[in-house]
């Protein structure tokens, strides 16, 4: 029983080596592949080789490296970027595992990536990769050269940033001060309004008030008036009264006197 177990052990031992080693003879193949390609500036078949042995070994650090280069000499950017971040991302396993070869490759990543950063004016990105390329490689004066000029156009870029920053912030002043100009001559304007309906409203209290005014004293002189007459009438029917009484006294001294007489 034991001895069926260690065959079967040995037998599939036998099968993953044979297995990878095909696996490895495929990989190096399609890079090879692409590289003759590459070399014959036949990107676009290049990248059908590296993508190929990429399939074989997903972990293949040659096939992506070569992939992301000749995705970059097609100036697909975002897919070489993509492909130079993986490999920057095994960076410090790679410069452990063979630092010698790895250094290169990783400096030229990292350039790679300085300049792909720069098509697209993002000119931080590039200064920090073109830092990282040269600490790996520190006589490459193309990437000095790059990064110096990567620092210029940053620092024009920010200068640019705050120069728009400040005529925004200028224009958005102006436009607050018109807007608070523009209130200022509309609450004027209401106040103006409102002080106009105002007066009026006071004249025409005023009016109304000079009116009842006029009302109560035309009452007043025709009450004065009426009370006068009807004084005036009093006296009259007074004095009439009297007089007659005067009348009816001196007739009645007057029949008194002949009633004297005939007796």
């Amino acid at each position: 029983m034991e001895k069926k177990v260690s065959a079967i052990s040995v037998l599939v031992a036998f099968l993953l080596c044979t297995g990878s080693v095909a696996a490895q003879k495929a990989e190096r193949k399609n890079v090879r592949d692409g590289n003759k390609q590459y070399g014959k500036d036949k990107y676009t078949e290049a990248e059908v080789a590296y993508r190929k042995s990429i399939e074989v070994n997903p972990r293949s650090v040659e096939g992506i490296y070569n992939l992301g280069n000749a995705l970059y000499k097609q100036e697909k950017y975002p897919e070489a970027a993509e492909q130079y971040q993986l490999i920057a991302g095994q960076g410090e396993r790679l410069m452990r595992e063979d630092p010698d070869n790895n250094a290169g490759r990783l400096a030229q990543v990292f350039h790679n990536l300085g300049n792909i950063g720069m098509k697209n004016k993002e000119y931080q990105k590039s200064v920090e990769a073109y830092k990282q390329s040269l600490r790996l490689n520190a006589g490459d004066e193309e990437t000095r050269y790059n990064l110096a000029l990567a620092q210029k156009l940053l620092q024009d870029q920010q200068q640019q940033q705050q120069q728009n920053q400040d005529q925004d912030q200028d224009q958005e002043d102006k436009q607050d001060q018109e807007q608070e100009q523009q209130q200022d001559k509309q609450d004027q304007q209401d106040q103006q309004q409102q002080d106009k309906q105002d007066q009026e409203q006071q004249n025409q209290q005023q009016q109304n008030e000079q009116q009842k005014t006029q009302e109560e004293q035309q009452q007043n002189e025709q009450m004065s008036r009426d009370n006068a007459q009807q004084i005036l009438d009093a006296f009259l029917q007074d004095e009439k009264d009297t007089q007659e009484k005067v009348k009816k006294a001196q007739m009645q001294q007057q029949q008194s006197r002949k009633r004297e007489k005939q007796w």
